[in-house]
């Protein structure tokens, strides 16, 4: 049978795929810089290795045999998804492949230095051969997939997104969001005229801090038999589901940036921990896409980790692990809750991190057709920055340009997702309430089986099996509707 031979292909690009995870987790955590030349030599050796296998001209024949086949719903659900990943597979070739994954990974380590020093014109050739490299792949995907270039890209992190329903998506938010961010500010300011932000008194240790961090992991099912936490220069959640890595970062005269950055990862690994063991090397058993995978994160982090109840549960434990004496709930949500303009993305609240997100979405658009230059990207990025925020970064390439590692590892197309995610997230919690009716009350309690129970049998479960837009509608009744998040955020910063 041609599926035995895809089943046995696809066991063996999964070993491949754990031993690039690995080396791609140790490269960001535990890696001397000493590494650095070889383990980009390394990986790039893997990534065309498994690129061969399974863009081999005999593959092409397996599939159209095992479409005629005799199969099962899950059967051909693999055979569906193998089809999609072989034709974007082979819109590139092994070399170049080996030569992109290269060239990213010495582009993120010279990343790593250059952005404490904040050294845009060092790191710019750097950069410059990245974007190079996304122009020439979109231009590669986009004559094979039919696709306008950086749609191209897009399809590889959430399959079936298009840029012009983004843009018409993002467009409508931004309307929303420029007359909400006013008004939450306003509110917050009204809030704490009457009850005075209150300061927590650090430093924190790293120790300390990890330690709640990894209590709170636990209580909301993260399983350590399988997965660990660590320090990288950005957070991240990686590995592979039986082995899911997780990194955070640390300030020591601050413990929230960290433990919700901890909170969010979760959300991911909790995403990976619970999809099908048993097929795991299947294209089909695998998460569905980026914008899936920031509706759990989200999901964790935003609809669950920011709530008063979480709170109820979480502070005890937060005052016996870091000290925090006699810290109420209402001062920590204040910070918890607070809508603040600011440079970083990943430190940013839900209401203005949007912004954030929408200001790469369109500057990478650019970059991608060439209609802006790499060097030209800084500018580009303080006039956006002050359009949607307020806020000038001219000269301040740190908080700016170089604040992410997505363009430096060569991720064009990725950033959109973190917003649509943010959408279903809201949307996914409305259906689990309406599911779980005493949900709050379990959460005050540290009891979050019942809504464990309801993600892994409408989200996990399904893997790649079924389409973003059907996970959705089976789940929560409805395609993707932003009043959900529309809505939390007035309930949330206007109450």
């Amino acid at each position: 049978m041609s599926f035995a031979e895809l089943d046995h292909l696809c066991r063996r690009l999964e070993a491949i795929g754990h031993a690039e995870a690995m080396l791609g987790v140790d490269e960001a955590v535990n890696m001397p810089e000493g590494g650095a030349e070889n383990r980009a030599e390394a990986m790039g050796v893997l990534a065309s290795m498994a690129h061969e296998m399974a863009t081999a001209p005999h593959v092409a024949g397996w599939i159209a045999r095992a479409e005629n086949e005799e199969l099962d719903t899950a059967q051909k659900a693999a055979v569906a998804e193998f089809r999609r990943g072989y034709i974007n597979r082979t819109c590139l070739s092994s070399d170049f492949v080996a030569r992109q994954v290269n060239a990213a990974l010495r582009c993120e380590q010279l990343w790593r230095s250059l952005r404490a020093r904040n050294d845009w014109n060092d790191f710019l050739p750097s950069f410059e051969n990245i974007v190079a490299l996304a122009r020439e792949e979109a231009a590669r995907r986009a004559e094979v997939l039919g696709l306008p270039p950086y749609d191209a890209l897009v399809e590889q992190y959430d399959p079936g997104s298009r840029s012009a329903e983004i843009a018409r998506v993002f467009a409508d938010l931004k309307g929303f969001l420029k007359d909400f961010i006013p008004q939450a500010l306003e509110a917050q300011a009204r809030r704490r005229a009457k009850h005075p932000l209150t300061p927590f008194a650090g430093p924190f240790p790293i120790e300390t801090q990890k330690a709640l961090g990894l209590e709170l992991m636990k209580a909301v099912g993260f399983d350590f038999h399988h997965g660990r936490l660590d320090i990288s220069h950005h957070p991240f959640c990686g590995g592979v589901p039986s082995d899911v890595r997780m990194t955070t970062r640390y300030q020591t005269d601050e413990f929230l940036s960290s433990l919700m950055g901890i909170l969010h990862e979760t959300g991911h690994g909790l995403y990976e921990q619970n999809l099908p063991h048993d097929l795991s090397h299947w294209p089909s058993m695998k998460a569905r896409g980026m914008a899936m995978h920031e509706s759990q994160s989200l999901f964790q982090e935003m609809q669950l980790s920011r709530r008063r109840e979480f709170w109820e549960f979480a502070l005890p434990k937060a005052r016996g692990i870091l000290g925090l004496g006699d810290i109420t709930i209402d001062d920590l949500l204040a910070h918890v809750h607070r809508v603040e303009r600011g440079f970083i993305r990943v430190d940013a609240d839900e209401a203005t991190y949007p912004l954030h997100v929408i200001l790469r979405f369109e500057i990478e658009q650019d970059l991608v057709t060439g209609k802006l230059a790499a060097k030209d990207v800084p500018e580009a990025w303080d006039a956006k920055m002050r359009e949607y925020l307020g806020l000038s970064t001219a000269g301040n390439f740190r908080d700016g340009p170089m604040q992410d590692v997505h363009w430096p590892s060569g991720a064009f197309g990725y950033f959109p997702s973190y917003t649509l995610g943010a959408m279903m997230a809201a949307q996914q919690w409305a259906a689990m309430e309406r599911a779980v009716p005493d949900a709050a009350a379990r959460i005050a309690k540290g009891d979050f089986s019942g809504i464990n129970a309801w993600r892994k049998e409408n989200i996990w479960s399904k893997a790649s099996m079924l389409s973003t837009p059907e996970i959705m509608r089976q789940a929560t009744g409805e395609p993707l509707n932003a009043g959900y998040f529309e809505e939390h955020l007035k309930r949330r910063y206007l109450g």
